[in-house]
């Protein structure tokens, strides 16, 4: 088995498409319109789908926004320098939420930035390796 992606619901499918490409650098993979169903998928991620997990964005048509509840957590994302990336998502106009620094209750070092609709995304810095 092999987790194939995540999903997130988005209010607008072109800003959110234009964060994780041009904040998190992902790609575009692919992206679909659904007329009768009024959606569009729109799939992003670091490599291709048959090798790596990627990101589902779903545009509903009729719906501006969702409110994200209290179940969802965070996405992660390795990065080899945390306090870089926050620099380079502020740097574009992106919202960092926790700076870099180690975790509460560990060493790992962690940060928190917010996509446009709200998620968050943790960056978790590579550990070296020896």
């Amino acid at each position: 088995m092999r987790l194939l992606h995540t999903m997130l619901r988005v209010g607008q499918l072109d800003r959110s498409i234009a964060f994780y490409t041009e904040v998190l650098g992902m790609r575009l993979l692919r992206r679909q319109d659904y007329p009768t169903g009024r959606f569009t998928l729109a799939f992003l991620g670091y490599g291709e789908e048959a090798t790596h997990t990627v990101l589902e964005l779903t545009h509903n048509w009729d719906t501006a926004c969702y409110d994200l509840g209290t179940g969802f957590g965070h996405l992660a994302v390795e990065v080899p320098d945390a306090a870089a990336a926050c620099e380079a998502v502020r740097a574009k106009g992106g919202r960092v939420t926790r700076e870099a620094g180690p975790m509460k209750h560990g060493s790992t070092v962690i940060a928190f930035v917010e996509d446009p609709d709200g998620y968050k995304i943790e960056f978790i810095e590579r550990q070296p390796t020896a």
